[in-house]
């Protein structure tokens, strides 16, 4: 690791303020420390941002709820009311890592956590994604990987917490020194479908400082299929939200995770669902259409049938919740 500076800022416009691409914010620096001391990252200077007072809070206003970028992911898990109210961004939360991890990791280092392909994350290996010109997954070691892509790379997302988060219509407030911005969900992840060198639509200078979730009378829930029971990334995961009118469903949401380098949608999908009773056999339609476009490789393909069930029971567990 290469020797840095440290800053600790007391507000966002500090933190922002004069910052340049060799700066690095630093929140639970979980994905950060791993990629400094990988070798993947250089950073000439690391702001810390949690004691900026305010981006730690949960707050319930008029028109939804706002969740601070320095919130960590076990008080996300934790706070009772948020999860009666979003039961599959609660369940998402609880899936990730392990206790220890969730103490200390933050809802938007979640969000913006960087690619896990073991290519990538190789030191002696330059690949699409750090500047190279091959996907070594393509060829190689792709258990792991993309189902979906909108180029050749084959990385895909990881954040549990943006897949629960894509089905409830959230957005992001993003804080630069030219002022602020919001991103949809869709949005903060719409770059990586369209560049294999970028993650997220985040630009240098810039800090997600919180989630807002708009208030809505959705049903939602999150399951997802590890290897290890805890402790683990998800093989698939897949979040649902409906509305619903007397068992008939009026509106829904249905996301993919660790499929694509995006919350994967199908908006065929959801609207084949809309007008009718939700039952195995909608589901199931449902899920097909979903996965319709699936270019699985050799060593993925295992992943439809998961995804199949997993949509399966995220749209009857949704339907039965409160």
């Amino acid at each position: 690791m290469k020797p840095f500076s440290y800053m600790r800022a007391l507000s966002v416009e500090t933190a922002v303020a004069g910052s340049s691409e060799r700066d690095r914010l630093l929140a639970g620096g979980i994905d950060l420390l791993g990629e400094l001391k990988e070798g993947l990252v250089e950073a000439d200077r690391l702001v810390a941002v949690t004691h900026i007072p305010g981006l730690d809070a949960i707050e319930k206003k008029s028109a939804g709820w706002t969740i601070g970028a320095n919130v960590t992911v076990a008080a996300l898990a934790a706070h009772a009311e948020l999860a009666r109210a979003f039961p599959g961004l609660a369940a998402a939360a609880r899936d990730v890592a392990s206790p220890q991890i969730r103490n200390v990791s933050t809802v938007a280092g979640n969000l913006l956590q960087h690619s896990r392909c073991w290519y990538y994350r190789h030191r002696d290996v330059r690949c699409m994604k750090r500047g190279g010109d091959v996907c070594y997954a393509r060829e190689g070691e792709h258990k792991y990987h993309a189902l979906f892509a909108g180029g050749y790379c084959i990385s895909p997302l990881v954040s549990s917490l943006a897949v629960a988060l894509a089905v409830l219509d959230a957005s992001v407030v993003v804080h630069g020194r030219s002022g602020e911005r919001r991103l949809t969900l869709a949005g903060l992840y719409a770059p990586a479908w369209e560049d294999h060198a970028v993650h997220h639509a985040l630009q240098p200078g810039e800090m997600l400082t919180a989630i807002e979730i708009p208030l809505a009378a959705r049903r939602s829930a999150f399951v997802q299929v590890s290897e290890k029971a805890s402790f683990d990334w998800a093989l698939v995961s897949c979040a649902a939200s409906l509305e619903l009118d007397d068992g008939v469903v009026r509106e829904a949401r249905i996301a993919l995770g660790a499929v694509s380098p995006v919350p994967y949608r199908d908006e065929r999908a959801e609207k084949a669902l809309v007008g009718s009773k939700l039952d195995e056999t909608t589901a199931d339609a449902a899920a097909a259409l979903l996965l319709e476009k699936a270019e699985p490789l050799p060593h993925n393909a295992y992943k439809v049938p998961i995804a199949r069930a997993l949509i399966r029971r995220a749209l009857l567990a949704a339907a039965t919740t409160v």
